[in-house]
């Protein structure tokens, strides 16, 4: 058994064996709400029953309707509840049964495929499979809020700062072996997704106040103590009820000048507090672990409001919601309008969100900002042989050893060794059809990606300084837009040129550069576009069917070199190593792959 193997190996273990708790719980919390759901029943019918002995044959008193009413509401409270915890137990069990899956590669077209973070406009998205099915970002996410989503495809297409990796690959690192923490949030995200509206929370949380202002707090707490006081001196003093028909007069009008924007107020908090009453829980669990990493750190402390976790920010706005409800009360509401209850909670939940609702999207972003940290934890928990890349500055680098493809299943994935570093700065790879041309860019990109997004890279170690990627690898041509493939194909050369020249070094991956024209204006043509990516200071590699191009390599002489991927003839089939070599390659399987289908050549 092989590193990979053994190491592997101890996630499985573990999600095996928590697969196999949360489903026999899950399993047992059905038949619990089954069995509630049977004895409602069975209670209901008793209450028909007694119904009819009550109102039809008049053989019982109206008290014995009481008994099965009573029965049947703490039932359907507890039936509700089980129901929860059923399907909170459900989720866990898709959460590891998931886990599997990644580690028998069985995961493609099952998680969330990103299709809406599809861009063929962006300088490499589409050309290293960031989204779609089986993608980069289908193997990767475990967010179940759209901020969490949102934050990791972010990540995954652009570069960070030297420094906001380096803090970002702690964060991952803390939060690698709690699995706890991420069953957690897939479980309880799962409920937020379904519930919380990001865009509702942010518009409510940042408009003006409504109810604002001290003189108007103050006022309905005069009236209402006023009108406490006329009560107190009708009931103990010989001044009868005046006093307090006054009070509760002048209250009823301040009432009624205020109640418009008392219930704009009250109609405008139902949907959010809500939609905060789920978000709570999720808070409220990443509130209960502890941080030591600096990112991790901060993002806890950036949670706080006024000193106080979201999750005790929210309760007290739960508890406001709640007394508003409780004043719909038919035996409150005589005691309500006396304390001009709405009006003085009103001012409450609008002095709330002055003071927590500028705080509500950095809320909603740290939730965000913690999914993605968890996500690149639990792809390298269940790769641990998978190192965390070195960054470096300095003058543009890059070497990585035993460099896969992270899409790739382990055992067909065939590593190289790749580096390019001063004075080298491109490989002009050519090869036959199939034997890794484009595979080898791909994982360079890919790998590049993740290192540069904060996360573990499938190598045996890699030390890059920090890139723009440009990629021209599967471009289309467009009927929508009227442009044919190599329009296309100039436009994203003319992009990773514009790119290069505009943000810094940048690694440029050419598949097949140009081959949509004659071979003379193609050598002419990705000869110019190479040497203007070498002398911008960026680095890459080209691969090339064109023998010509090879010659490339001479012209831009230690700044560029020739690599080739080869094949070979075994019992009719052409075989391939997948491996790098030296030098250009010295021979086509073009004829033999046409044999090889049944056409005659």
């Amino acid at each position: 058994m092989g590193m990979s193997d053994a190491t592997e190996g101890c996630a499985r273990s573990v999600y095996q064996g928590r697969l196999k708790v949360r489903q026999i719980d899950a399993d047992l919390r059905a038949r619990r709400a089954s069995i509630t759901s049977n004895l409602r029943l069975v209670v209901f019918l008793c209450g028909v029953v007694i119904a009819w002995m009550v109102f039809g044959t008049k053989s019982l008193a109206g008290a014995w309707l009481a008994p099965p009413a009573v029965v049947f509401a703490v039932l359907l409270v507890v039936h509700d509840r089980l129901l929860t915890r059923k399907d909170r137990a459900l989720r866990s069990v898709t959460f590891y049964q998931r886990g599997l899956d990644r580690l028998d590669d069985a995961w493609a077209g099952k998680g969330e495929m990103g299709e809406r973070f599809r861009d063929p406009h962006h300088p490499y998205a589409e050309d290293l499979d960031l989204f779609g099915e089986g993608s980069l970002f289908e193997l990767l996410c475990t967010a179940r809020t759209r901020a969490g989503e949102d934050r990791l495809a972010a990540w995954l297409q652009g570069s960070a700062t030297p420094e906001v990796i380096r803090a970002r690959q702690q964060a991952v690192e803390e939060l690698r072996d709690r699995v706890d923490l991420r069953e957690d949030l897939a479980r309880l995200g799962d409920e937020v997704r379904a519930g919380l509206h990001p865009e509702v929370l942010s518009d409510w949380g940042s408009a003006p106040p409504t109810l604002n202002s001290p003189a108007l707090a103050v006022t309905g707490a005069v009236f209402a103590g006023m009108t406490v006081l006329g009560l107190l001196a009708w009931i103990v003093t010989p001044v009868g009820p005046i006093p307090f028909g006054l009070a509760l007069l002048l209250g009823t009008v301040f009432m009624a000048i205020t109640s418009r924007r008392v219930s704009a107020v009250v109609r405008a908090m139902q949907a959010p507090s809500r939609d905060l009453a789920l978000f709570s829980h999720l808070l409220e669990r990443l509130e209960s672990e502890s941080y030591s990493s600096a990112l991790l750190t901060s993002l806890r402390a950036e949670l706080d409001t006024d000193g106080a976790p979201p999750s005790k920010q929210i309760a007290r706005l739960r508890l406001l919601v709640d007394l508003i409800d409780a004043s719909r009360n038919q035996l409150f509401i005589p005691i309500a309008w006396m304390l001009l209850w709405n009006l003085q909670l009103a001012c409450a939940i609008d002095r709330w969100r002055v003071r927590c609702g500028p705080g509500l999207a950095r809320w909603i972003d740290a939730v965000g900002e913690f999914e993605a940290l968890s996500a690149f934890s639990g792809f390298g928990y269940e790769h641990p042989d998978f190192p965390f890349p070195e960054i470096v500055e300095g003058p543009v680098h890059f070497e990585g050893v035993a460099l896969g493809h992270p899409l790739l299943p382990a055992d067909r994935c065939v590593r190289n060794d790749l580096s390019l570093i001063a004075p080298l700065q491109v490989l002009i790879v050519s090869g036959s059809n199939m034997s890794g041309k484009s595979t080898l860019m791909r994982t360079v990109g890919t790998n590049t990606a993740l290192a540069l997004a904060g996360a573990p890279v499938c190598a045996q170690s890699l030390r890059l300084t920090p890139v723009a990627i440009g990629a021209s690898i599967r471009i289309q041509d467009s009927l929508q837009e009227g442009s044919s493939r190599f329009y296309a194909e100039i436009l994203r050369l003319r992009q990773v040129t514009e790119l290069a020249r505009e943000h810094g070094p940048a690694l440029f991956l050419l598949d097949e550069i140009l081959h949509g024209t004659n071979s003379h204006d193609r050598g002419i043509g990705a000869a110019a576009v190479v040497r203007n990516l070498v002398e911008s200071g960026s680095i890459g590699i080209v691969t090339t069917h064109d023998l010509a191009l090879t010659q490339v390599a001479d012209s831009l002489e230690q700044r560029a070199r020739n690599v080739h991927f080869q094949d070979h003839l075994e019992d009719g089939a052409v075989k391939f190593d997948y491996r790098m070599h030296p030098g250009v390659v010295t021979k086509s399987n073009a004829l033999e792959l046409m044999r090889a289908v049944g056409l005659e050549v």
